[in-house]
């Protein structure tokens, strides 16, 4: 679905042909809508921003991130913050998803052994993304996907701080 970014923020859907609100495209993305949003007079992709600031903005997220942690990512350099982002947020998410794959594995002998993962969830439900633990049975493959999907989007966000940079 495509959505035009007006100069005034709103937001057009271009499939039900009306305005829609900042929290109406995250229940879309929420239900399974593959989003881009362009900027209407110039055709700019502003996919990117719109989500994050869905994720920031929407649901509150800033209030999870240190007033010190936000201050260093903003002086950081454009290379600097897309090598952190890159290396740091991706290494992160892979070990996460392999400690909860050894909790799920585990869960059986241990019942007790999925609560640390608990809070993840709880997390995941107010960012909309629904019960992490209790969404599926996850398969080892379905976790290397997602990681390998998360690269991808990092490298993009990477290659855009770069051109960004250079005008």
């Amino acid at each position: 679905m495509v959505v035009k970014k007006y100069s005034n923020r709103r937001l057009y859907d271009t499939v039900d042909s009306r305005y829609i609100t900042l929290e109406e495209l995250a229940s879309k993305v929420r239900a399974g809508a593959d989003v881009q949003v362009v900027d209407a007079r110039t055709g700019e992709d502003l996919t990117q921003a719109t989500l994050t600031q869905i994720i920031i903005e929407g649901r509150g997220a800033a209030r999870l991130l240190p007033v010190s942690l936000l201050v260093q990512l903003i002086r950081m350099g454009d290379d600097a913050l897309a090598e952190f982002l890159g290396r740091y947020v991706s290494y992160a998410l892979e070990l996460y998803i392999q400690a909860r794959h050894g909790a799920q594995a585990i869960a059986p002998y241990n019942p007790f052994a999925t609560v640390p993962f608990s809070t993840a969830s709880a997390l995941a439900r107010m960012f909309g993304a629904g019960p992490i633990v209790e969404r599926e049975p996850v398969r080892q493959a379905a976790g290397a996907d997602e990681v390998a999907h998360l690269r991808r989007e990092l490298e993009e966000l990477k290659a855009g701080l770069r051109r960004k940079k250079r005008r």
